[in-house]
């Protein structure tokens, strides 16, 4: 999303200002969304989320709504001080760490309160086949070989680091169309979740998908795909997460809140 359209959107939703705290939601996440849900129909905070504007379309939560980037810290810290906010909670994706340490060093260089929630990574049980990378990069060079039928199912955001796989066939799934490069053989798909699990199993058949590239997310949404590659043991090559936070993170909402009554 370009400046101007963030520009507009923050003319819009920016309310009067009040004597209630106002608290900042970095969001784009179902957590995200249900606090802003559950903080909107409060009458002692103002909430206000910011999504990062890399989806053509979001699903807008409730409340006051902020669309793009901040400018890096700089310019976190500058919306900050100029919208009177008085706790940040970072409820981002998981692989969203360029924002939460930005929003560390912002609060911390402001001596705000942050509140880290950080959804649990899922977790192989006993009949999953799953193979751990550090990476996007390590996942390209495990599965480019020519008798695999790949699910590659990481967004969009890293793609490009399969464009140079000439081998592998790839079912790519995404959101929006990806500015990347995609792999020489590969099917593009869009759709947006959560993706029910006779669906997936559906999917994973009809293509004979014979390995599948996942993002260790969390979460519930999109789960169903880890499901079906353990109905129809498939290979799973999970792409660790990156290390987020220094501080102390949540695991739920609920903590969120319980967090946030001690801070108000």
């Amino acid at each position: 999303m370009d400046a101007d359209k963030v520009i507009e959107m923050q003319s819009v939703t920016t309310p009067t200002r009040t004597h209630v705290p106002r608290v900042l939601i970095l969001g784009g996440t179902s957590e995200a969304s249900e606090l802003a849900t559950h903080l909107a129909a409060r009458s002692d905070v103002t909430v206000i989320s910011s999504l990062a504007g890399r989806v053509s379309q979001p699903k807008l939560p409730a409340g006051i709504v902020r669309v793009g980037g901040f400018g890096g810290v700089a310019g976190l810290m500058s919306y900050l001080v100029g919208e009177n906010i008085g706790v940040v909670i970072d409820a981002t994706h998981p692989f969203a760490s360029k924002i939460s340490g930005n929003a560390e060093l912002a609060c911390n260089t402001l001596s705000l309160p942050l509140i880290a929630l950080e959804r649990p990574p899922w977790e192989p049980n006993e009949h999953d086949c799953w193979c751990t990378v550090p990476d996007a990069q390590a996942a390209a060079s495990m599965v480019n070989h020519q008798r695999n039928r790949v699910f590659l199912s990481i967004g969009r955001q890293e793609l490009g680091a399969f464009s140079n796989c000439e081998d592998a066939w790839f079912l790519v799934r995404a959101i929006d169309a990806p500015s990347e490069t995609l792999p020489a053989n590969s099917k593009l798909i869009l759709k947006r979740g959560p993706f029910h699990l006779n669906d997936e199993l559906q999917m994973l058949r009809s293509e004979f998908i014979s390995l599948i590239v996942s993002k260790n997310s969390g979460g519930t949404a999109t789960y169903s795909k880890i499901e079906a590659a353990r109905a129809l043991q498939i290979p799973v090559v999970m792409i660790d997460r990156p290390r987020k936070h220094n501080v102390p993170t949540v695991p739920q909402s609920d903590d969120v809140l319980q967090k946030l009554a001690q801070l108000l």
